[in-house]
């Protein structure tokens, strides 16, 4: 299974609080690393968190700095934990503005934890689905099509450096309240289940997991089939 997450509401859990927007991030790092381990225990295959889109590059730079800066913190400090427990660590999106520093960090820890077989976390990086999905195109041999849409999600793979191959995506969950996909995993999300939940992302946590889970349990999935062809899909 594979589930995606659009981690949204760190300001907004700071601000209702009265602290810095930088304060939301820092919390929202810890629940992440609930998540993390929550998924394996669901037995998750693959978990992909939307951490800092290319809209984000439009912030004040204070808090993107303070953005890239707590996300290598995280990659420094949770990469043995990762490895112990077998979760592979991947980032996905575009490289070329990243920091030296930073890039060092996500090929330490993709290096590190590469052995993980227990889950794949893909930590969406400087990343735009209309982005990748242009540059798969513009990249296509002639011919692509033949090979379908799993060919095409090949190609969107390895334009955003992902290690493995990565199926659709399942289930979405967006936190914070608002309902849009924001430029995340458009392709693969073609036929995902989507849970909106008005739980900010900080405090988010294994039984809201669990809940959106269960929703998602209770969903009939047709790809467009009749109810009775679906089921017999399955």
């Amino acid at each position: 299974m594979h589930v995606a997450i659009i981690m949204d509401g760190n300001g907004r859990w700071a601000a209702r609080r009265g602290l810095p927007r930088t304060a939301g991030h820092v919390q929202g790092a810890r629940t992440v690393r609930r998540i993390v381990e929550a998924a394996t225990r669901a037995g998750i295959a693959t978990l992909t968190l939307y951490a800092f889109s290319s809209d984000n590059w439009g912030r004040p730079s204070a808090e993107v700095t303070a953005l890239l800066r707590l996300l290598r913190r995280y990659l420094l400090g949770e990469t043995r934990h990762c490895a112990e427990n077998l979760v592979r660590v991947n980032v996905i999106g575009r490289r070329d503005r990243l920091s030296p520093d930073l890039i060092r960090a996500i090929e330490h820890s993709e290096r590190t934890t590469a052995h993980g077989s227990r889950l794949h976390l893909r930590i969406a990086v400087d990343y735009s689905a209309r982005h990748s999905i242009l540059q798969a195109a513009c990249s296509a041999p002639p011919g692509v099509a033949n090979g379908g849409d799993a060919e095409f999600l090949r190609l969107i793979n390895d334009v955003n450096h992902s290690a493995l191959p990565t199926q659709d995506v399942d289930l979405l969950i967006r936190t914070g309240g608002e309902k849009r996909l924001s430029d995340f995993l458009l392709w693969e999300c073609a036929y995902a289940e989507l849970y909106f939940t008005d739980c900010l992302w900080p405090d988010f946590d294994e039984q809201g997991l669990n809940q959106a889970l269960r929703d998602y349990a209770g969903r009939q999935r047709r790809f467009g089939r009749l109810p009775e062809a679906a089921d017999a899909a399955v």
